[in-house]
């Protein structure tokens, strides 16, 4: 481990523009920099590529003319609320302190199933595939104490004797396991995954509750963050429109520059771009990253989570909030929920169909004619006695393809180790800082992990800015496997 100090802080170039210099508006930059302000320190820049705060949770006014609703193409739920006095959501809090519209989702008794012959009921398949995922949860719990390697969530499933094969038992393992984790089984890690559904969804475990609140308000599901964001933050404190190119870095400052050529200088940086951006090398380091911090980057992963919106004249579907089409081809357009439904947008007409993962990316390799084709496909093989009409309006967020996203959430596999995981979070020469979601070991793919983040490195940050210097976060310089390699 390796830990160095520094005194007063200089700028690396230039004249500073402000002490700290945070890179990204998603939730763990403007909760960084509302920590800052807590803690009595002002002198801060948010800046956002985006025309407005909000990160990945990002809403599309969707439908046609005279029928528009607004629907969530990023974050959707507040996933957990709280229990008694028990540990609260910061995300819920936010939601209920600025009224977020929002209502419980009803994933398991409130869902039909299809598949090629129509309407078929394999809700005992589903329900066999509920257990069997509370029991991978269960085994990798006996595994930490006893100190045994991690493997792929799909060995642990194989271990406990859980093989699917079928369509319908594979359809309702995607909807149990990839639709949460945005990756199949055999690219997650077992152990990972099962603590970060516990620590989120299982109070017993120091989660919050099983709760999942839909976001179905018009001002959209950033609203939470952006009013937040209005409680404190000054107008001068924000650089909207304004897209990071480069970053230049050492142990006396920062300078970061903007695609337009504008630079800017500070006595720390705080990077909140997602982990696919950092993987793709949107933004330039100078100098390059250290390899350490390189290895942690490429070792975790991204998932994507495609929402395929939807809107017609008539409703023509199930009456359920759910319903899941088991395909020969796993993961093909399997999840589908109503938004046109008592609970949450009556009368809007709209349903949507979510894809993950390889399938995700092979839709936005697509024109978006062909992607309507394949869907209203599977709609009529749902629906055989039905003629699928036209959609008025279809839309999709191009996740994985966007320079300022690069996926949905990011994803932990069974070879990214917990040391991978603290170089990932740690500082360079303690005036480079990295926070959001794929940087928290407990809530990594999730809000409130990328809340607890930057909550964390704005308090590291305070540290060092009023202490006139900081011990960095420590790193391991290269990760090893715990015994020799046998290849004899």
């Amino acid at each position: 481990m390796h830990f160095a100090r520094i005194t007063l802080p200089f700028v690396l170039l230039g004249l500073k523009d402000a002490r700290v210099l945070i890179l990204g508006g998603g939730v763990a930059g403007v909760i960084a920099a509302r920590t800052l302000y807590e803690q009595g320190i002002s002198d801060f820049i948010i800046v956002e590529a985006q025309t407005e705060l909000g990160g990945r949770m990002k809403s599309h006014t969707f439908g046609m003319q005279g029928n528009q609703y607004t629907v969530e193409v990023g974050a959707n739920w507040v996933q957990g609320t709280q229990i008694g006095n028990g540990t609260r959501n910061p995300i819920w809090a936010l939601a209920k302190k600025h009224n977020l519209t929002m209502h419980p989702s009803d994933f398991f008794e409130s869902i039909t199933t299809y598949d090629d012959t129509g309407a078929y009921d394999f809700l005992d398949v589903l329900e066999d595939s509920v257990r069997n995922y509370q029991k991978l949860i269960a085994s990798a719990g006996g595994r930490v104490p006893r100190r045994l390697v991690d493997m792929t969530a799909r060995s642990g499933y194989s271990l406990l004797g859980v093989k699917p094969h079928s369509r319908h038992e594979l359809a309702a393992e995607y909807f149990q396991f990839d639709w949460e984790f945005g990756a199949t089984p055999d690219e997650t890690s077992w152990l990972a995954s099962s603590w970060a559904h516990n620590y989120t969804f299982e109070a017993a475990a120091g989660g919050f509750s099983d709760d999942n609140l839909l976001s179905i308000d018009p001002r959209g599901f950033s609203t939470t963050l952006r009013a937040e964001a209005d409680s404190f933050l000054e107008p001068h404190q924000l650089r909207l429109n304004s897209t990071v190119a480069t970053i230049a870095h050492s142990k006396r400052g920062v300078q970061v520059t903007l695609t337009d050529g504008t630079k800017l200088g500070a006595d720390y940086a705080l990077c909140t771009f997602s982990l696919g951006v950092l993987q793709h090398d949107d933004v330039k380091f100078q100098p390059p990253l250290p390899a350490w911090k390189q290895e942690a980057i490429q070792s975790m992963s991204m998932g994507t989570f495609t929402k395929i919106f939807m809107q017609f004249s008539k409703k023509f579907w199930f009456d359920t909030e759910m319903a899941l089409y088991a395909d020969y081809e796993r993961g093909r357009y399997p999840v589908w929920q109503s938004l046109d439904h008592k609970d949450f947008l009556p009368g809007s007409g709209i349903l949507f169909v979510t894809v993950t993962g390889d399938f995700s990316r092979r839709i936005e390799s697509l024109p978006v004619e062909y992607v309507k084709s394949e869907v209203l496909e599977v709609l009529q093989t749902m629906f055989p006695d039905k003629l699928i009409p036209e959609p008025t309006d279809f839309y999709f967020q191009r996740w994985h393809s966007d320079p300022l996203f690069r996926g949905s959430y990011s994803n932990w596999p069974a070879s990214f180790l917990s040391e991978h995981q603290a170089n990932l979070r740690a500082d360079v020469n303690e005036r480079l800082w990295f926070a959001g979601e794929a940087t928290s070991k407990k809530h990594f793919g999730f809000l409130h992990g990328a809340y607890f983040e930057g909550q964390s490195i704005g308090l590291a940050l305070t540290g060092c800015i009023k202490g006139g210097g900081c011990l960095g976060l420590e790193h391991v310089d290269a990760v090893r496997n715990a015994g020799p390699y046998d290849t004899k």
